[in-house]
């Protein structure tokens, strides 16, 4: 990891009015920070430019636009990779931290906790493609996966048509409909879909207090027969 490389999308816009994520951010920037000092017209005319600021704040990317033109791009220094520590016993440290427990937990025996997760073919909300090879799907993304034993305490099967639907104490029910059950190896308990494709399960109230952070790590839902 922590190669940096150039990349390109592949598949056809889905629309002429589709703008890329440099541009959203851009365009959300101008409309409400009037009395900014960044140029951000510029930016997206030339992403060259988001290169070379990036640059001026990370030392580590020094030459960023010679090196990103080069085949295999570059490979930024990560201590840990090459086994250097920067702490005073030079060794790698572990601090456990308060916080995990602190949020109730919706429980009942039907309930499950749903990860939204990435594609082999994916970069951020970015999709290049619609095969992950990582888990063995390919051409789709309308999938579920879920262990083989919560398959079959709600009588379905590997290639079942499901619905998704919160399972939240309070608030919306939320609910995504004619998902695929894929049996996968994932925590009994546990299941996962892809983003954006879940984020409709996701409620805009149930987010960490003190960051503001959705719970796309952890949302409460049932899985139903379709």
């Amino acid at each position: 990891m922590s190669m940096v490389h150039a990349s390109q999308g592949k598949l056809p816009p889905a629309s002429p009015e589709l703008r890329s994520e440099p541009a959203i951010v851009a365009g959300m920037a101008r409309a409400t920070l009037t009395a900014s000092k960044v140029d951000w017209v510029g930016f997206i005319e030339d992403y060259d430019r988001i290169r070379d600021a990036i640059e001026g704040v990370f030392p580590d990317f020094h030459d960023f636009n010679e090196r990103i033109r080069t085949p295999g791009g570059f490979r930024l220094p990560l201590g840990p990779t090459e086994r250097v520590w920067h702490t005073e016993s030079a060794k790698a440290e572990f601090i456990a931290f308060q916080g995990l427990e602190v949020d109730a937990v919706t429980v009942a025996p039907d309930i499950l906790r749903l990860t939204t997760i990435r594609s082999h073919d994916q970069y951020n909300t970015t999709i290049y493609g619609m095969d992950d090879r990582y888990r063995q799907v390919f051409g789709r993304r309308d999938v579920v996966f879920m262990h083989a034993g919560d398959l079959a305490a709600r009588g379905l099967e590997h290639g079942d048509l499901v619905d998704i639907e919160t399972a939240l104490p309070e608030g919306e029910v939320l609910r995504l409909t004619g998902f695929t059950a894929v049996a996968f190896e994932i925590a009994p308990g546990s299941v996962a879909a892809y983003y954006p494709e879940a984020n409709g399960l996701v409620p805009l109230a149930h987010h960490d207090a003190k960051s503001g952070t959705p719970s796309y790590k952890s949302v409460p839902v049932r899985v139903s027969r379709k």
